[in-house]
Parts: C-alpha cells; structure tokens; sequence
C-alpha cells in the first residue's frame, strides 16, 4: 500500500520496536495480579466499559488492552507464546511502523465497536485479526497441534473464517460487532493484495485455457497435414491405427499408408 509506505517513511521514528515484548510482558502482569486478587475485580476495574468511561474512568481506554484471554495458568503460556510468534513474526515481515499501525487501528475499531455495542467488546477478535495477517503472509508456516500434529497454518487460517462466519449469524450482537471491526482492520491491510492474486488466478487460468487450445489447434493440424496418405488421402483420423512412413525415394515429404508404402508410384522432380 503506497499510502501506508509514505507514512512509514515520514513517522518510522515514532513506532514502538517490540511492541509485542510489552503487550505480552503486561498482559502477563494483569494476568498475575488478578490471580492474586482472585475474584476478577481487578479486571473489572480495567475493562473496556462505556458507561464508566464516559463517568471518567479513563483509563479503561487503555487498560483493556492487557486483559489476559484466558484465566487459566495453563492456557495463557500457551496463549502469550502463541501471540509473541504471530506479533514478531509481523513485526519482522512489515516493520514496526507497519506492526504498529495494524494493531493500533485494530485497538481504534475494537473501542469504536464498543461505543456501538455498548460494551461487552474484549481484544480477542483483535488478536484473531493478527493471526489472520500471518496466516496470509505465511500460509505454509507449520505449528505443532497438542506439541505433536504438524498442520499449516493457512489451514487453521480457513477455519478461523468460517468459525467468523458461523459466528457472525449465531453470536449477541456485541460479538458480532468485535468481528466485524476484525475484518475490516484485516482488509483495510490485505484487499489490493488479494484482488491482485484473484485478477492473476484469473490471467493464469485463462493461459492454461488459451495453451491447451492451441496445442489442440497444432496436433489436429500436424494429424491432417503431416500423417497424410499422399494415395489415398487417409489420415489418422480416419484410423488410429494406421502407420505412416515417408518415403526416401520420392522428391519432397510425402507419406503414405502402410498399405501403399511399397505399392505406389515414386514422385520424381520434373524435368
């Protein structure tokens, strides 16, 4: 996208390098005080709320952010370690600019969409936006299932977008606003790249198409024209089986039949 290079080329100063170090360092730090806690009051206070946020409880803004996804010990190292390899793994494809923009955007949609919905909205959709992202830049990518089934994560990437769609059409319509906003970040990135590989598709298929036409064209012309019967006029049209030679005697290429190979009259040049 032009527009998003000339902005990293102005404002690449401002980016947070890492920022993926800082969001798993934070949510990790929620994660651990509200475990002290241990009655999720603490997140409460931190969610993205729009009641409270118009009552002055600014910071929710931002704090809601590093709400973990999960409550369990277990899950969230799984989680955390799932989204610094999506995180850096964009962040070194992109740069930090481009990282940056993508999830800031997301996070605008994602406070956008709670105004809408009235609450209700976490980062979960956000994150799923940037999984998206690496499984379109790197469809071939392989993680490890349970640590032992290898899959690609293009394959994980198609069903996190018919879960979307089965979600879009089941889910209260806070979720489905959380999605909405998650694709639309996504294909504010990835739009023009993904008319350009429909529009090749297209152009590649059509180059099949006008090849094996053409190379239809040329066999059926060398049959007609070249495994002729100079005779009888008989093709391979005519009979599969028919075997045709040229004959070393006759001036010029002429072929003949097996059964007038041996039986015809030499063409001689004229004189």
């Amino acid at each position: 996208m032009n527009w998003l290079s000339k902005l990293d080329r102005k404002y690449h100063k401002f980016a947070i390098k890492g920022l993926t170090n800082y969001l798993v360092g934070l949510t990790g730090l929620v994660f651990v005080l509200n475990y002290i806690n241990g009655n999720n009051l603490f997140l409460e206070k931190i969610s993205l709320e729009p009641y409270f946020i118009l009552k002055g409880e600014v910071w929710r803004l931002v704090t809601y952010i590093f709400i973990p996804p999960s409550l369990s010990p277990l899950w969230i190292i799984f989680a955390l370690y799932f989204f610094y390899m999506v995180g850096t793994g964009l962040e070194q494809e992109w740069g930090s600019f481009k990282f940056n923009f993508y999830y800031f955007l997301g996070i605008l949609g994602t406070t956008i969409g709670a105004f809408i919905a009235g609450g209700g909205i976490t980062t979960t959709y956000l994150s799923m936006s940037l999984f998206l992202a690496f499984a379109y830049i790197f469809p071939n990518f392989e993680i490890l299932i349970f640590f032992i089934l290898p899959v690609k994560i293009k394959y994980l990437g198609i069903l996190t977008w018919i879960l979307y769609g089965y979600t879009l059409i089941t889910a209260p319509f806070n979720v489905k606003i959380a999605i909405i906003v998650s694709i639309v970040n996504f294909l504010i990135f990835f739009s023009s790249d993904i008319l350009k590989d429909i529009k090749n598709r297209k152009t590649v298929s059509n180059n099949r198409q006008k090849f094996k036409t053409s190379n239809f064209k040329v066999e059926k012309y060398t049959i007609e024209n070249i495994h002729k019967c100079t005779v009888c006029g008989r093709t391979q049209e005519d009979d599969p089986n028919l075997e045709f030679r040229y004959c070393s005697k006759c001036e010029g290429r002429h072929a003949y039949c097996s059964d007038h190979l041996f039986s015809h009259t030499h063409i001689t040049e004229k004189k």
